[in-house]
């Protein structure tokens, strides 16, 4: 990482809690780069919260300890975000470091989601990842970019106040992506950047922990920032589909990712009056709310009712698309 990133950049290791030697490896190995670290784990949003409020910069490029960077990863997004004041966060193009041709999961050409909240990827839908030929190579404004490798400036950051340290992990960038994009900022993926991800470091897709994380936090962040018409109906759709991934997940993965599923709505249901809340707040603080890579189907029924595999089979007319590059 540190040959391939700028003269200009800073690097900072943000320590959350570890019971290993890694902070010993870092001092011994890496004298010069700065260290925060806390005493407790305080999950991803929280984590990463209290890191930031120790950095003065522009920028923040928030990347995870499982990312490999190339050559130029960082000045192409910079440059980009700098073209215009409501242009806020980007993601460079995510491939899978061990598949090193085909996208990875956790963000690959840029992060979307469909009517009723449930997101995919320019790249990888459900567990579906494309080969990268070159299809997903344009600059393109996108609904979410990933955590995994998010570059943001540091006022829109903090104009949204951060991650919602409720959520602990996962979904955090989307909530955060879905508040500044209902403030008028626009998101967008830099495909000429290149990352290479591991995933899988924190919770593996095995984890039923990481289950309920997903579903909890999905159905939140739908009540905090979906501002659209109808949007109750939706919910109580979504909730239905939710269901039926319970039962499918009961005969692909066991009792336990079906049992975390059902904690995940008990759980949504105890927390909903705070969640309003937070609506209600955020809500007022919208302006000029910017809709774009919202896919107006429904993409559990695209993938597995009409077989669409991969984003490119899906209709760009469905898509929204506000603006143009700039």
């Amino acid at each position: 990482m540190i040959e391939n990133s700028p003269e200009w950049s800073e690097i900072i290791v943000a320590d959350n809690g570890s019971e290993d030697h890694s902070l010993e490896f870092m001092r011994v190995n890496h004298p010069k780069i700065r260290v925060i670290s806390f005493s407790k784990n305080y999950g991803f949003a929280g984590g990463y919260n209290k890191a930031l409020e120790q950095v003065d910069a522009e920028y923040y490029a928030i990347l995870n300890s499982d990312c490999q960077v190339t050559s130029g990863w960082l000045e192409g997004m910079v440059a980009h975000l700098d073209e215009s004041e409501n242009n806020v966060a980007a993601q460079p193009k995510i491939k899978d470091f061990k598949k090193r041709n085909y996208f990875e999961y956790a963000g690959a050409s840029g992060g979307f989601i469909d009517k009723y909240g449930y997101p995919f990827c320019r790249g990888r839908i459900f567990n579906n990842c494309e080969r990268d030929i070159g299809q997903h190579n344009d600059i393109r404004e996108i609904f979410w970019a990933s955590g995994a490798c998010l570059v943001i400036k540091s006022n829109a950051f903090w104009e949204a106040e951060g991650f919602d340290a409720d959520l602990f992990a996962h979904m955090e960038e989307i909530d955060l992506c879905w508040r500044l994009k209902n403030m008028g900022h626009r998101v967008f993926c830099y495909p000429e950047s290149v990352v290479y991800h591991l995933g899988g470091g924190t919770l593996s897709v095995q984890s039923p922990f990481k289950t309920y994380l997903n579903f909890r936090n999905n159905l939140s962040i739908i009540v905090k920032n979906d501002y659209r018409s109808n949007y109750r109906n939706r919910l109580i759709k979504r909730m239905v589909l939710d269901g039926i991934a319970g039962v499918h997940f009961l005969v692909s993965r066991g009792p336990a990712h079906f049992a975390a599923v059902v904690k995940a709505h008990i759980h949504f249901y105890k927390i909903l009056p705070e969640l309003k809340r937070k609506r209600l707040y955020w809500r007022d603080k919208a302006r000029n709310v910017n809709r774009s890579g919202i896919f107006k189907g429904s993409i559990t029924h695209s993938f597995f009712r009409e077989k669409k595999r991969v984003f490119g089979a899906l209709s760009s007319r469905d898509i929204v698309r506000q603006g143009r590059r700039k």
